[in-house]
Parts: C-alpha cells; structure tokens; sequence
C-alpha cells in the first residue's frame, strides 16, 4: 500500500513502463481509442472499479461514479455525461450499478445523520419510504441489500425518463439501459434483470423488477397467497392484453 503521494508517482511510473513492455504501442493506441460501447453509473466506493470488474480496456467503458449511484433529473453533471456517452461516444448499453454493503445505503436505511450527504442521501431515503412496508417484512438482515437493489430499480427509471433516453429512443437509436448489483464480498455482478429499451412500459418493468426483490430477499410465500399472488398477475396480464388489442 502506498503511503505518500511520492509513492503514487512512483506506482505510476513503473505501471507506464511495464505495460509499454509487455504491451508495445499501448498509450499510442490509446490516444485513439475513445469508442466505448458501454456506460457505467456506479457507487463512488473505492472497492468498485469499473474496468477491473468488467475486464474492460481503458477506453472501453465511459464510467460516471457519485456517492450511491444516483441520478436525479437536477444533478446536471450526471445528465451532461449521460448525453455524452449516448450522443457523442454513441455507446449502446448503460449499465446502473449499485452494490451490497454500500454506506450511502445503509446510512439511508438507519436514517443516520452525515451532514451535507444527507441532502444527497434523502433520494435513497424516498426510495426506502416508498417500499417501507415491504422493507419492514423482511430478515432484518437483508433490508440493506434489498434496498442497494432497489436504489438500483429506482435509478434505472430515472435513466430511462430522463430527457436524453426518451430523445435517442424517438429517432430509433439502439441503447439499453440495465440494473446490476455487484458483490464486494464475491466479486461478483448480479443480473437484477432490469433491461429498459424504449419498447416496454416502464411501470410494468419496475413492478416486476420490485417483485422479484421482495421474493429474493423475503420468506418464500404461503402456497394460498403464491396461488393469489399468481391469480392477481393473470388477471393483469389479461387486462393488459384486452387493453392493447381494444388500442389496436
């Protein structure tokens, strides 16, 4: 582990020289190669970088990080590199990443007080307010991660409404917005199989991806209000299909 700034130079120093040894030509490629596919909006946690997570190449994925992983429609910074990613770097999929054991999450869940951050923080906590009552039901254990997984949900819509996604869907652009959660304790990325295209309502997406949370992390439940629960999803799949073939 370094200890002084000189050390951050020295690392630096023999990184540069290590990789134009193994990897001949490597900065002047780089120079060239700003053309990624991807986009990552992630935790500012210093646990989670993006390109050593995804075994992507400096220049393969346009990376914006805050405290929790939040995008609010009046964070400007966040927006400004949301349309430059999709505009300008022209990248196809956005990946939303949130991850278990994250603070922000947990000071949002406990309701502690930070300071300035709980400004900041107070969008989590709207989150955790919406999905009390579920929240509640759980192992005490694993409220924390399910509300990481819905911060995720949450943020994935804010994406998808936001000026820039509904602009570049209108004119048939192919972007993909997703919700990841990664795992600090494995290493790992969890699918949270929330994929917004532009071509599905959002509601009905965030209602499932909110189901399959409270099931995850919940009590499996009675085979009754299983046998309900499905009645209620048939009954609103019929209603939707009824709907759309009375509009077409």
């Amino acid at each position: 582990m370094p200890h002084s700034l000189d050390d951050l130079f020295a690392h630096n120093r023999a990184w540069s020289s290590q990789m134009e040894r193994e990897r001949p030509g490597f900065f002047t490629n780089l120079v060239k190669q700003q053309t990624p596919k991807y986009m990552w909006i992630g935790c500012s946690d210093s646990r989670v970088p993006a390109n050593q997570i995804t075994g992507l190449e400096p220049g393969e994925v346009f990376v914006h990080r805050n405290v929790a992983n939040i995008v609010v429609h009046s964070d400007l910074n966040a927006l400004s590199a949301i349309q430059f990613a999709v505009e300008r770097l022209k990248v196809e999929h956005i990946m939303v990443v949130g991850h278990y054991g994250c603070s922000g999450v947990q000071a949002a869940l406990e309701g502690a007080r930070i300071g300035l951050a709980d400004n900041w923080l107070r969008h989590i906590q709207d989150v955790r307010d919406r999905h009390r009552v579920m929240l509640d039901t759980l192992p005490p254990e694993a409220r924390a991660n399910a509300l990481c997984e819905l911060n995720v949900a949450e943020q994935v819509i804010n994406v998808a409404v936001s000026t820039v996604m509904v602009d570049a869907w209108s004119r048939d652009q192919k972007v993909t917005i997703h919700g990841w959660a990664f795992g600090v304790h494995d290493g790992l990325i969890q699918d949270l199989a929330l994929t917004v295209d532009g071509t599905k309502p959002l509601e009905n997406l965030y209602r499932a991806a909110v189901q399959r949370i409270r099931y995850k992390w919940g009590k499996p439940p009675e085979p009754a209000a299983a046998a309900a629960i499905e009645a209620v999803k048939e009954a609103r799949d019929a209603k939707e299909a009824g709907e759309a073939a009375n509009g077409s």
